[in-house]
């Protein structure tokens, strides 16, 4: 007896619907995706009990004639691909043919359509896979399908979805996914007949991230400029430096429209962001890359939640390039919050040969004094700063108050600070946070997280500039690589060498290692470098030949900048300012901690209760 036998049409469907149909969610990401397709504008998404008991979209597509309508309910037909060549240029959102047989197959179904202009529409109703009925209907031009009892013949698979609420959440998602996904369509989503969002079309997407997310939160994303490079359009926006969460969620990535994961751009977003966040914490994106559907394979995944490009590399570097200007860019305009009209980061008059504290060794009663990058020890002053009014010390001595303010009439409220007031010093809170006013508020600086990212600049470009000290080994070592990363190794064997790694091929997939950066430490060469080949396989190709070293000289610097309850003096806090804003990143602190706070004069006065 033959041991191999051909499945039910009804088993076969309801494996397929295990690919593609997880839970409630997936039938909505299937049906709005479809919707999308068919250039509808306006989607309505309706829930009941999370989805479990009832899902209803409604769309107001092109929608389909009688034929179509009944031929869309058979496995592997689609209006989206003809050929085999077209799987290799996917420009849909949908295109496997499964999602609406897989659904059906599973629930209790109904859809009706009706293309525009036509006098009347289709109504077909299947139970379980088997159609029960088609008729005419008589609904608005579009689509609407309505799905009930998820699941109700697979109690095996029902038993597994979660609470309503779960369920809910989960849908949700989905509806921000599609609804920053494509900004120009308007979206309705009521759950248990309560309207949860109501999006009207929106005129870009910074808008439509601000109906879902909010004004404050939109605030803190920079923007991605527009610009196509080697046949990649990417556009968008992040957030700023400090603004991260514990996890992957407000990670959204968009290929040719559709949101994706890939462990390449996920790489390259932590690469654009080095030293810019904190371990453990991941950005916030909502970028969209166009390119050739020819360039990216979207037929990987069952759910198409995952793809693969022809050329990793090459969009790796391109986020990353474009990622770090967004940065710099946005790195000027917040510098200019503390810089002024004029700039603040030049040299205040009448602070020449005034600096930062020098750390200062003593040695038999003798002081050597140390630069900056040296690292000495610092003479610290035990005694607090006996100032109970600080003094206000400007950071330009031609620095004064607008006359109107000083002829104000005592008793009057006093008028809004210049926006392009230079900022000063008011004081010192706690010995660590210096305190300063500038146009919009008041600013707080950690002392120690802005000394920390001046000395891990100057340090980092002055080992870049003098080449990365390396240490012989006393016997070299042989180790063999996989193949994958053999032939990583011989592409990089300069960038490699430059970065202090004596290795040489010495055989098929072998390779003698002689010599290591000094600030590498370990007494077994050979797992140190394969850790050394996994964080490099992840970096861009512009990567600073003082990546290995930069954890090195985070912690050197960690224990040499001012600390907390270090007095600094008037000139050496302005000196200290004036340093952090000619830094490349002066957000944050090497370890990803930031070094400046505003709080605006809105936000005080929300405090205080001026203003709702």
């Amino acid at each position: 007896m033959s041991r191999i036998a051909l499945l039910p049409e009804e088993v076969a469907s309801q494996v397929a619907a295990g690919e593609v149909i997880e839970r409630p969610a997936s039938v909505v990401k299937e049906l709005v995706e479809n919707s999308l397709d068919a250039r509808a504008r306006k989607i309505e998404i309706m829930i009941r009990r999370g989805g479990s008991s009832m899902i209803r979209v409604v769309d107001d597509g092109t929608g389909m004639d009688r034929d179509d309508a009944l031929l869309c309910l058979e496995r592997h037909a689609t209006s989206k691909i003809r050929t085999g060549l077209d799987l290799a240029a996917i420009s849909t959102l949908g295109f496997r043919g499964e999602a609406l047989p897989s659904i059906a197959s599973v629930s209790r179904f109904r859809l009706t359509t009706r293309e525009h202009g036509a006098l009347a529409g289709t109504e077909v109703a299947v139970n379980g896979g088997k159609i029960e009925y088609v008729r005419d209907g008589g609904d608005a031009p579009g689509t609407q399908i309505e799905v009930r009892s998820l699941f109700y013949n697979l109690p095996a698979r029902r038993k597994f979805l979660r609470t309503g609420n779960t369920e809910s959440s989960h849908v949700e998602h989905q509806l921000h996914l599609q609804a920053i996904g494509h900004p120009e369509a308007a979206f309705v989503l009521i759950n248990d007949d309560r309207v949860i969002h109501q999006l009207p079309p929106a005129a870009n997407l910074l808008e439509r991230i601000r109906d879902l997310r909010g004004s404050a939160f939109a605030a803190e994303l920079l923007e991605v400029p527009d610009e196509e490079i080697g046949g990649i359009r990417l556009r968008g926006f992040i957030g700023k430096p400090g603004v991260s969460r514990s996890s992957r969620a407000q990670q959204l990535v968009f290929i040719n429209g559709r949101a994706v994961e890939n462990s390449t751009i996920n790489f390259a977003l932590r690469e654009g962001y080095h030293t810019a966040l904190m371990k453990g914490q991941y950005p916030v994106s909502f970028l969209f890359l166009d390119m050739d559907p020819a360039a990216v394979d979207v037929n990987v995944h069952p759910a198409k939640r995952e793809v693969r490009f022809r050329d990793p590399g090459e969009v790796r570097d391109l986020l990353v390039e474009r990622i770090r200007h967004a940065i710099e860019g946005g790195r000027a305009q917040w510098s200019a919050t503390f810089r002024g009209r004029e700039g603040a980061s030049e040299k205040a008059p009448g602070l020449e040969g005034e600096g930062l504290p020098q750390r200062t060794e003593r040695t038999e009663g003798t002081h050597a004094t140390a630069s900056l990058v040296s690292f000495g020890s610092l003479e610290r002053d035990t005694t607090p700063p006996l100032i109970p009014i600080p003094e206000q010390v400007a950071l330009r001595q031609d620095w004064a108050p607008p006359p109107e303010a000083a002829s104000q009439p005592s008793g009057q409220p006093a008028p809004s600070p210049r926006p392009d007031a230079e900022f000063r010093i008011l004081g010192v809170l706690g010995r660590l946070y210096i305190l300063m006013e500038n146009g919009n508020g008041l600013v707080l600086v950690d002392q120690h997280a802005a000394h920390e990212r001046i000395l891990f600049e100057e340090l980092r470009r002055r080992m870049e500039a003098q080449g990365v000290p390396a240490q012989r080994l006393l016997m070299p070592v042989t180790m063999q690589l996989a193949p994958r990363e053999s032939d990583w190794v011989a592409q990089n064997l300069d960038t490699l060498q430059k970065m202090g790694i004596g290795i040489e091929a010495f055989g098929p997939a072998t390779w003698k290692i002689d010599a290591l950066p000094q600030f590498l430490k370990g007494n077994d060469p050979a797992p140190l470098f394969r850790e050394i080949i996994d964080e490099l396989r992840q970096t861009s190709a512009a990567t600073s030949r003082m990546r290995l070293g930069e954890d090195v000289i985070a912690t050197t610097v960690c224990h040499h900048a001012v600390k907390a309850h270090d007095v600094l003096r008037a000139p050496e806090m302005v000196r200290l300012i004036q340093d952090l804003l000619r830094c490349e990143l002066p957000y944050c602190c090497p370890h990803g901690r930031p070094t400046m706070i505003q709080l605006s004069y809105g936000e005080l006065e929300r405090k205080f209760g001026r203003k709702a």
